[in-house]
């Protein structure tokens, strides 16, 4: 997902968002311990992308306005 995607999102879809990729990257880190995640990289992709969403929703917190950092 992009920023831009992530700010059109609803509050309660960005913390769905949010609790879904966070479950995602728990069940790909036990898969890369246990030896059964053949592409290491979804890991790193997966964690930018809860990064993104938590950056995101954190901004809305504090009411900050991100008006030309959409990319």
């Amino acid at each position: 997902m992009k920023p831009g995607d992530i700010r059109a999102l609803t509050a309660e879809e960005l913390s769905l968002a949010e609790r879904n990729t966070a479950e995602e990257l728990w069940k790909l880190q036990f898969q890369h311990h246990t030896g059964q995640l053949s592409d290491t990289a979804v890991l790193g992709r997966t964690k930018k992308r809860l990064a993104r969403i938590r950056t995101i929703s954190h901004e809305r917190t504090l009411g900050i306005s991100a008006a030309g950092a959409e990319e």
